[in-house]
């Protein structure tokens, strides 16, 4: 990694710009699609907290799996995922259409570089529906009336936002957010969450955060446990409940006692 020799700032200017979200996270992925700030930041903020490869990989594989559950065991066939990022291996239309072909899919993201991707490289199945939202998930009802051009909101709905709500940093606004999406998604629908969290062993993350809010966009905030159950007070919680991610029904044959790692994963259903 190439590093100055003054402070945070320092960094960022002599990499041409702040780092994103999106890119750093494909770069923590094995990906390809990143600038080399996001490189530079990714490789600072994994020397702070060096489990952090760990948590993208962790988070990656609960869509997975929570995918799975819903277009299997729940016969969800609509899913609502806000906050993209950029297209990796297995994304929420591959698994959800490789179950049930028939699935009908909504990414929604504001970022450009994710758009033009996502136009590309995702395309579903013929029998069911991609479809894509320019939109902010601070913007709640943009977002519902933009994927009703695509997803009927009369049936279940799964609203997946995967390592997004950390990006809205005022908690009572996320709050906001997520009953808004909720009272428009009826009952037996889904939501899904993953969050970042100094709980789970994650303490050492404090100071990679600060750091990447010095240096990176958007700014991130962590939460606990109880803040994430506020989120799911209207639900009912799927079992094993408010873990972390790897812990989250890991698959028949995983090793036992998958290592924790501090990123939480929910899954509710709206009664």
């Amino acid at each position: 990694m190439t590093q100055s020799s003054g402070g945070p700032g320092d960094l960022t200017r002599s990499a041409g710009g702040l780092a994103h979200n999106a890119r750093v996270w494909n770069y923590w992925l094995g990906g390809t699609d990143y600038h080399l700030v996001d490189r530079e930041v990714g490789d600072r903020v994994t020397s702070l907290y060096p489990s952090i490869g760990e948590v993208a990989r962790a988070d990656r594989a609960f869509l997975g799996r929570a995918v799975r559950y819903l277009a299997g065991e729940a016969g969800i066939r609509q899913f609502l995922d806000i906050g993209t990022g950029l297209p990796a291996v297995d994304n929420t239309h591959e698994v959800a259409q490789r179950l049930a072909p028939e699935s009908r899919i909504v990414y929604v993201d504001n970022d450009p570089i994710v758009l033009a991707h996502a136009r590309d490289l995702l395309t579903g199945s013929a029998a069911g529906a991609t479809d894509y939202v320019d939109a902010d998930a601070h913007d709640p009802d943009t977002i519902v009336s933009a994927a009703a051009r695509t997803l009927d909101f009369d049936r279940p709905v799964a609203v997946m936002m995967l390592g997004i709500l950390n990006f809205i940093l005022d908690t009572a606004e996320a709050h906001a957010i997520v009953d808004r999406l909720l009272d428009a998604v009826p009952p037996g629908s889904h939501l899904v969450v993953t969050h970042p969290t100094l709980e789970l062993g994650g303490e050492a993350n404090a100071g990679a955060m600060r750091f990447w809010n010095d240096n990176a966009t958007p700014p991130i905030v962590a939460r606990g446990q109880e803040d994430l159950a506020r989120f799911f007070a209207r639900l009912e919680i799927v079992e094993p409940g408010i873990v972390s991610c790897a812990r989250w029904r890991p698959d028949p044959g995983a090793p036992a006692g998958t290592d924790e790692v501090a990123q939480y994963g929910v899954v509710g259903r709206k009664p």
